[in-house]
């Protein structure tokens, strides 16, 4: 990957298989909160099997790596921590353009009846410790066309009717991810 530009811990590349391997590949030189975006994804993943369509250009598909610390630890059994972070997150977000949305889970985020965003978790373990997840998120933002095998996605400009530049959008997520870190800490402390 050769990042198009870097600003705010969030690197930008024009195409990669899937921001999640990008973000492992590169795992080891990236700081807590980082966000690997991509324009085109080629091999886009959701859960189990299952592929993640994007439209390139048109919808958000990032990875964050959350890095957990000897301070504020988080234990495998507590996993559910991370789904709840990271869709408070993304509800916060929605309720700001706003959109009510609702998480279905393990990791999917609707309104009403349709589905506006995927999550994919993958941890790395250390013992009984999460050392880091690579979360992967793909959120719709503009597109208006679907693949007649999506039954029911709906991006967010078809919800408010606006345009959504995909680099400030993602800097406006990325924002609420660092704000919410400090409480999503304080929770992880609190359990030890």
């Amino acid at each position: 990957m050769t990042p198009t530009h870097t600003r705010a811990m969030i690197m930008w590349c024009e195409s990669t298989d899937s921001t999640n391997s990008e973000l492992r590949r590169h795992l080891g030189k990236l700081d807590n909160l980082s966000i690997i975006a991509a324009k085109r994804q080629t091999a886009g993943r959701g859960q189990g099997d299952h592929t993640w369509s994007s439209e390139p250009g048109q919808n958000l598909t990032f990875s964050i790596l959350l890095r957990f610390s000897d301070s504020a630890p988080l234990h495998v059994k507590d996993l559910q921590e991370i789904n709840v972070y990271i869709t408070s997150v993304l509800l916060e977000f929605l309720q700001e353009e706003g959109v009510t949305a609702w998480v279905k889970l393990p990791n999917d985020i609707w309104v009403e009846d349709r589905k506006i965003c995927g999550i994919l978790i993958e941890n790395q373990l250390d013992g009984k410790d999460v050392a880091a997840a690579i979360v992967g998120i793909g959120l719709d933002l503009n597109q208006c066309e679907w693949p007649d095998n999506l039954p029911n996605p709906v991006s967010l400009k078809q919800l408010t009717g606006k345009e959504y530049p995909l680099e400030q959008t993602l800097e406006r997520i990325s924002d609420l991810c660092k704000k919410n870190w400090i409480e999503f800490e304080s929770r992880l402390r609190a359990k030890r």
